[in-house]
């Protein structure tokens, strides 16, 4: 892949693997981390988009506080939204498909089956109306961007970043001792970073525009999700399902909001794997980083 690849957010769990993923493929990759470039600001964006005069610009910078975000709108559709604008027009000006991620949580989770592409969005909160401003912005200035919705990204940058990730904050916990409740009631489909970015770099080689789901494949609750961890880690701590109820958060989520992988797959994009073969692989690259 002889282009120029632009990509913001590169630090994060999602970042560190489009860099990886596309440098492997011979593209020439710049990356920006927040502290570089502040995608709130139009200028500092246009100008480093117009540094690199990229054929393609990657959006992997996201504000994921769900909660903080109830108490804090403005920030969050600063970052999820207004930046998205931001980078439309800087790729607008230099002729370059913009890709995007964005998330489940654009939906409210009432469906019965895993969300398709052509579902009615309907965000509860502060948190997903921002992400959804973002993909409509994308649409808005652009004719041809690459939105991919995406579902509680894990990898193993996340060993290496602030806020981790589902599988950090579980293996902490069961260091601690601590009796470990998590929620039953809420499905989802986690996805796996590295696969993420090399489906992004494959449906980037095909030209695929519009919006698509990459999500972690089959349905899971996150209780399942977390006895699935212990179980690839050969752990035992005292793990009890709870509820929504008992578990109250600022910000509302949907229930059920796992992502159909069918349109990717239609376009001849290889299907993900399967869950339990990620988080074997994330503890298994975990353990040679903790090595090194």
């Amino acid at each position: 892949m002889q282009k120029k690849v632009a990509i913001f957010g590169c630090a994060g769990q999602l970042g560190v693997e489009l860099m990886r993923e596309f440098s492997e493929r011979g593209a020439k990759v710049t990356g920006w981390e927040r502290s570089h470039v502040d995608i709130t600001s139009a200028p500092a964006v246009e100008e480093a988009v117009a540094s690199v005069d990229p054929e393609i610009v990657i959006n992997a910078a996201a504000y994921n506080m769900v909660d903080v975000a109830e108490n804090e709108p403005y920030a969050a559709f600063q970052a999820n939204g207004l930046a998205v604008r931001n980078l439309a027009l800087a790729s607008r000006q230099c002729g370059a498909q913009l890709v995007h991620f964005s998330t489940d949580y654009v939906f409210d989770g009432t469906s019965d089956r895993p969300y398709v592409e052509t579902d009615a969005t309907h965000p509860l909160g502060a948190y997903a109306v921002s992400k959804l401003a973002g993909e409509l912005y994308a649409q808005a200035y652009l004719a041809n961007p690459l939105v991919i919705r995406t579902s509680g990204v894990f990898g193993p940058g996340g060993l290496r970043t602030a806020r981790g990730n589902f599988i950090e904050l579980m293996l902490r916990m069961a260091r601690e001792g601590k009796t470990i409740r998590v929620v039953e009631d809420h499905v989802a489909s986690p996805t796996y970073a590295p696969a993420l970015a090399s489906r992004t770099a494959d449906m980037v080689a095909k030209g695929i525009d519009g919006v698509i789901h990459c999500g972690g494949g089959a349905p899971i609750s996150w209780y399942h999700y977390a006895e699935l961890i212990f179980r690839e880690a050969g752990l035992q701590p005292e793990l009890k399902p709870t509820t929504e109820r008992e578990y109250r958060t600022p910000a509302r989520r949907p229930k059920f909001s796992p992502l159909s992988n069918a349109k990717m797959e239609s376009l001849g994009i290889e299907p993900m794997p399967s869950l339990d073969v990620a988080v074997r692989s994330y503890l298994q690259l975990r353990e040679r980083m903790l090595a090194s």
